[in-house]
């Protein structure tokens, strides 16, 4: 019992030196909130424990160090007396302020006895102040970019404006103006299906390749419809050409397999020299009944192809110019095997008795292999538009 309990206060020590050290290295490295979280998370369970007084220190250390980094960049940023480095003060009051809030819980903090000083502030008017003088600038900015023609540049007053929501909700008009920002600085693609090939498309597949919904492919600044709306002024066309589409005969190949095999059937005596052979008990040694079995094994296999064809190409409408174009080739095959057999099943291969349990099957009609040759090539356009979708963007 000594030698674990001896164990178990080794173990604690060394610990508590490695995340002495890890902090101390923590903070060599300027890396004084980490420091200071990690030190937070060390002190919610049992504060108080001796081994603790390291940690607790560190933590003072860090948060002073944090602390007079932070106020060094505050007074520097006010001395430029820049409107663009608002938003850095008060986030730098921000931080000041979470740093605090976030080691309040665990005071009071003793080492060998003596309350730890924090030396807490309270930045409730440097907050509103710098808040206040940081959203009106974004605001400002924003306004301006928004005066633009270029996608970028409003999509850059959108963030402006999110900045302004996330630390000044409904600050003036900035939910209306995002708004206004995420509509114009949104590139929308109208996408068109043309089937060239003389066969009729089902509807529900063509219902499936334009249900961009189920695509996953929408993204903020991206959207594709394939209903025109009149309210929207399309950027793209993204036009959907099927030249082909080849469906093969129905098919049905036969192959006709005869197998024998030798198989135990029963037991019998072991004869030598005309005698029945016996063990020392004598009992007669038994032995297995070889028997040659044989059967003929008939296998037909239904088969039927489809095949689509076509290109996507893209436009670009301002212009009307081709942008890019990628082809598509999407192909289905039915394949169904049953079988039939005459004589013995034991002399067949096990792989091939499964299928003496099936029996033929209506072949699928032209529509179904269509729609099914459909679901690979949804895949695809996928696959096209997720890596297209970027540069159509940045146009």
């Amino acid at each position: 019992m000594k030698k674990i309990l001896l164990s178990a206060l080794v173990l604690v020590f060394l610990m508590s030196c490695s995340t002495r050290r890890q902090m101390e290295k923590t903070i060599s490295y300027g890396n004084y909130d980490r420091a200071i979280n990690n030190a937070i998370g060390k002190l919610k369970i049992n504060k108080d424990r001796k081994g603790k007084a390291d940690i607790i220190m560190l933590l003072e250390e860090a948060y002073y160090k944090a602390n007079a980094r932070d106020l060094e960049n505050i007074n520097f940023l006010k001395k430029d007396n820049n409107p663009e480095s608002y938003l850095r003060i008060f986030d730098a009051y921000v931080s000041l302020d979470n740093r605090q809030e976030a080691i309040k819980p665990l005071l009071p903090l003793y080492v060998k006895g003596k309350e730890v000083n924090f030396n807490f502030n309270d930045y409730s008017d440097e907050l509103i102040t710098y808040r206040n003088s940081a959203s009106l600038q974004l605001y400002n900015n924003a306004q301006a970019l928004l005066n633009s023609n270029n996608k970028f540049d409003v999509r850059a007053a959108y963030n402006q404006l999110r900045d302004i929501e996330d630390m000044n909700p409904n600050y003036k008009d900035t939910r209306e103006l995002m708004a206004v920002a995420h509509q114009r600085g949104t590139d929308f693609v109208l996408v068109d299906m043309i089937n060239d090939s003389g066969k009729i498309i089902p509807e529900r597949l063509e219902n499936d390749l334009l249900n961009f919904s189920s695509y996953g492919i929408n993204n903020f600044w991206l959207q594709f419809h394939s209903v025109p709306d009149d309210k929207v002024t399309y950027n793209f066309n993204m036009k959907v050409n099927l030249r082909d589409i080849n469906i093969s005969p129905e098919q049905i190949k036969e192959r006709q397999i005869i197998k024998e095999k030798q198989i135990a059937d029963g037991k019998m005596d072991l004869i030598e020299n005309g005698k029945v052979v016996k063990d020392s008990l004598g009992n007669a040694i038994k032995i297995d009944r070889m028997k040659t079995v044989r059967c003929e094994y008939y296998e037909f296999t239904q088969f039927k192809a489809s095949q689509i064809t076509g290109n996507v190409e893209y436009y670009n409408l301002s212009n009307n110019q081709l942008v890019d174009t990628f082809p598509i080739t999407s192909e289905f095959v039915f394949e169904h095997i049953y079988a039939t057999s005459r004589g013995d099943r034991r002399a067949l291969e096990t792989n091939l008795v499964p299928f003496l349990e099936r029996r033929a099957i209506p072949f699928p009609t032209e529509e179904q292999m269509i729609f099914d040759t459909g679901e690979d090539l949804k895949m695809q356009l996928k696959q096209i538009i997720n890596s297209y979708s970027t540069a159509v963007a940045g146009i």
